[in-house]
């Protein structure tokens, strides 16, 4: 399916950071290779002139989800340390809105959109259609994706630009499912006009 960017879009790249590459404390498996499907994708992006927004996890040092305190994860993307960074060779543009998220340390926000304001901010930006990848896809990708359609945007998942966890075999084939089902549709690279 051909897709044409157009002027009210927007490409949200989700969690690039060190912790969640391969070797990181969270690492995802091979997801350093979506890192030049993005780059293309940004470069997309700026060739249309639509807005670039990139999110991190951006936690307390004693975050609830950390095993430590008894959540699933080990420690990962503390605020302020290089775990957190974006990958250097993430090319985010200059102008590029930064989301921070789960940052208190009771509450979990997998989402882009928990707590953070970002629907609003793209509604007032005139934003109704966003383009979304990277980390992961079974989660932090999926519970955003949800929550960009409960807010009424249209949703492409670039299918080309996620990797999953996959704590369970499966999951990200799962979650590209449900993101489907809910209304999301999936595109790739070649999908988009030059």
């Amino acid at each position: 399916m051909p897709v044409t960017i157009e002027p009210h879009d927007a490409l949200l790249v989700v969690d690039i950071q060190r912790d969640f590459l391969p070797g990181g404390s969270l690492g995802v498996r091979e997801g350093d290779k979506v890192i030049p499907v993005l780059n293309r994708y940004i470069a997309l992006a700026g060739r249309h002139g639509i807005p670039v927004i990139a999110t991190r996890d951006w936690h307390p040092a004693n975050h609830c989800s950390f095993t430590a305190r008894g959540g699933p994860w080990p420690e990962h993307c503390v605020a302020d340390t290089a775990g957190a960074e974006f990958s250097p060779a993430l090319h985010l543009p200059d102008d590029a809105l930064i989301v921070s998220k789960a940052t208190r340390a009771d509450e979990e926000a997998y989402s882009m959109f928990h707590g953070t304001g970002l629907a609003q901010r793209l509604r007032d930006a005139g934003v109704d259609r966003v383009l979304i990848g990277g980390l992961a896809a079974d989660y932090c990708v999926r519970f955003s994706v949800k929550d960009a359609l409960e807010a009424g945007f249209e949703v492409i998942v670039l299918e080309d630009a996620i990797r999953a966890v996959d704590v369970h075999p499966g999951d990200g084939a799962r979650a590209v499912a449900e993101m489907k089902a809910g209304g999301a549709v999936g595109a790739r690279l070649e999908d988009f006009a030059s």
